[in-house]
C-alpha cells in the first residue's frame, strides 16, 4: 500500500492512497465476517450465507463501504501525522478505482489550518483609556435605586401624564385586519419609556380611566418584523388603570432599608467605590481589545470558508442555549425577527471571521514566543474556580475529566498570550499621540 501527499494548495491538501487488490480483498472479507449475520438469504440459515452468494444477491459492492472505512481511517490518520498536517474539517473522499481484481485508489482532499503571517505584535501603541467616576454618576445610581424601590400608587382623579404606569387593553389592525402580536389585555406600560411604536405612548396622554381611544401609528421602515415594517396601523386602546411612582426620600432611612449601611453617606461611598472598580475594569478591557485588534489587523491569513462556517455553527448553538434559558429557542426567535436562518447566518459572518482570525493570530503569537501552560497555571485556575464556587479544590479536580482540563489549558494559553501582548504594548496619552502626528 502507498499513501502520499500529492500537493497543498490554497489550504487544501490532496492525499492519494493506493491499496493492492489482495489487501483490499482481505478488508472486504473482514467486512463480510463482521456483517454476515445481518443478511437473510433464501435457502441459507441467517448468518450462514457464503460471501459470493450475498455479493451475487446484493451486488459485489455490498461490503465495500465498511472495508474502505477501515482501510482509509488508519492510513489517512498516519498520513496526517507523518506530514504534520492540521485538518480543520473532515476529508472529502473520491474513489478513483475499485472493483474485482483492481487495486483500490482513493483520493482525499482535506482543508488545513492556514498559516498566519504576523505583522508587528510587540510595541503596539494604544491610547490610554480612563473613565472617571463623578458625583453625577453616583447620583444616577442612587436614582436607579430609588426607582427600583418606588411604590406604585393608583391615581383616579386625573388623566394620563408622562411617567405614569398604565394598565391597558389594546387591539391592533392593519387595513382593518388584526395581526399577530398586535393585541393584549392588562398590559403594563410606562408612558414615555418609548417601549412601543413611536407616537403610540404620546397619544395616551390626557386619557382617563375607562376611556376607549383610537391610536394611529406607522411602524418604522426598519421594524424587526418584516411584514409590519413601514405599515400604517390602528390600535383600539382602553385605559384600565393609572398608577404613579412614589419615590422614597434619599436619607439615612433609605440607606438602611436598601443596604447594609447606616447612613446615606456610607452608601454613596460604597456606590462610588464599586463604580470606580467597574470603570477600571471597563478601561482595562477596552485597552486589551484595542491591542488585540491592532495585532490582528497587522497579521495576514487566508481563512478557509469552512472555519468560518464552523464558527457560525458554534455561535448559533450559543444563541440557542441562551434563548432556551429564557423559555424559547432560536427558531422562534428568528420567526419573531422575521428573518430566515440563512439571513441570520450571513449576519454573523463578519464577526465569525474576526473570531477565527483572532484565535489563529493569538495561537501564532503563543508559538512564536514559546508561551506555555504549566501545571502551576492549571492549579491556580482551579483554585480560583473553587473559591468562586465555594467548594474544595480537590472536588473541583475530581469533577473534571482530561478533556475539560485540555480545554482549560487552551483558555489559560489564550489569556497568557493576551497578557503578553498588553504587557509588551506602549500605552500613550491622547495628547502624546497628537503631538507625534503634528511632528
Amino acid at each position: 500500500m502507498s499513501v502520499r501527499l500529492e500537493k497543498i494548495e490554497n489550504n487544501v491538501a490532496t492525499i492519494k492512497l493506493e491499496v493492492p487488490y489482495e489487501e483490499f480483498d482481505k478488508a472486504v472479507q473482514a467486512s463480510y465476517v463482521k456483517n454476515v449475520g445481518k443478511f437473510n438469504i433464501p435457502g441459507f440459515r441467517k448468518g450462514k450465507a457464503p460471501r459470493s452468494i450475498i455479493e451475487r444477491f446484493y451486488g459485489e459492492s455490498v461490503f465495500y463501504e465498511d472495508a474502505i472505512d477501515e482501510i482509509f481511517r488508519n492510513k489517512y490518520e498516519s498520513a496526517i501525522k507523518e506530514n504534520q498536517l492540521v485538518p480543520v474539517d473532515l476529508p472529502k473522499i473520491d474513489i478513483e478505482q475499485i472493483g474485482k481484481g483492481k487495486d483500490l485508489i482513493i483520493k482525499a482532499e482535506v482543508t488545513l489550518k492556514p498559516e498566519v503571517q504576523l505583522g508587528q505584535y510587540k510595541g503596539i501603541e494604544v491610547e490610554k483609556i480612563e473613565y472617571n467616576v463623578t458625583d453625577e454618576d453616583v447620583q444616577k445610581e442612587l436614582e436607579n435605586m430609588r426607582n427600583k424601590n418606588a411604590r406604585l400608587v393608583t391615581v383616579e382623579d386625573r388623566p394620563v401624564q408622562k411617567g405614569d404606569i398604565v394598565n391597558i387593553n389594546f387591539n391592533g389592525y392593519i387595513e382593518d385586519k388584526s395581526f399577530e402580536g398586535g393585541s393584549a389585555e392588562n398590559y403594563i406600560l410606562e408612558v414615555g419609556s418609548n417601549t412601543f411604536i413611536p407616537g403610540f405612548e404620546d397619544q395616551l396622554l390626557g386619557a382617563n380611566i375607562g376611556d376607549e381611544l383610537e391610536v394611529k401609528v406607522k411602524f418604522p421602515d426598519d421594524y424587526r418584523v418584516e411584514n409590519l415594517a413601514g405599515k400604517d396601523a390602528l390600535f383600539k386602546v382602553k385605559i384600565n388603570e393609572i398608577k404613579v411612582k412614589e419615590l422614597p426620600e434619599l436619607d439615612d432611612e433609605f440607606a438602611k432599608e436598601v443596604s447594609e449601611f447606616e447612613t446615606l453617606e456610607e452608601l454613596k461611598n460604597d456606590i462610588k467605590a464599586k463604580l470606580e472598580k467597574q470603570a477600571e475594569y471597563r478601561a482595562k478591557n477596552e485597552l486589551t481589545n484595542a491591542v488585540i485588534k491592532k495585532v490582528v489587523d497587522n497579521a495576514t491569513v487566508d481563512i478557509p470558508d469552512v472555519m468560518v462556517e464552523h464558527q457560525i455553527d458554534d455561535m448559533l448553538a450559543d444563541y440557542d442555549l441562551s434563548l432556551r434559558y429564557q423559555g424559547t429557542n432560536l427558531e422562534n426567535y428568528l420567526q419573531y425577527l422575521g428573518i430566515s436562518m440563512d439571513q441570520f447566518r450571513n449576519s454573523l459572518k463578519e464577526e465569525a471571521t474576526n473570531r477565527v482570525k483572532t484565535s489563529l493570530v493569538i495561537e501564532k503569537v503563543a508559538k512564536m514566543e514559546n508561551i506555555e501552560v504549566t501545571q502551576e497555571d492549571v492549579d491556580k485556575e482551579l483554585e480560583e474556580m473553587a473559591k468562586i464556587n465555594n467548594i474544595e479544590v480537590e472536588k473541583i479536580k475530581e469533577s473534571y475529566d482530561d478533556e475539560y482540563i485540555e480545554h482549560l489549558k487552551g483558555h489559560i494559553l489564550v489569556e497568557k498570550t493576551i497578557d503578553f501582548l498588553v504587557n509588551n504594548s506602549k500605552i500613550v496619552d491622547k495628547g502624546e499621540n497628537n503631538s507625534e502626528e503634528e511632528k
